[in-house]
C-alpha cells in the first residue's frame, strides 16, 4: 500500500464528518425556526 490509500482514506472522512456536521446544524436550525420563540412572546 502507498501514502496515497492513507490520503485518500482522510479525505473522505474529512469531507464526510464536515457534511454530517453540516447537516446536523441546519436540520438543528430550521427545527428551532420552526418551533419558534421558547420565551412569553416577548
Amino acid at each position: 500500500m502507498n501514502q496515497w490509500s492513507f490520503v485518500t482514506a482522510a479525505y473522505v472522512i474529512a469531507i464526510g464528518g464536515t457534511t454530517a456536521t453540516t447537516l446536523w446544524a441546519y436540520i438543528a436550525m430550521r427545527r428551532a425556526e420552526r418551533d419558534g420563540p421558547k420565551d412569553s412572546g416577548r
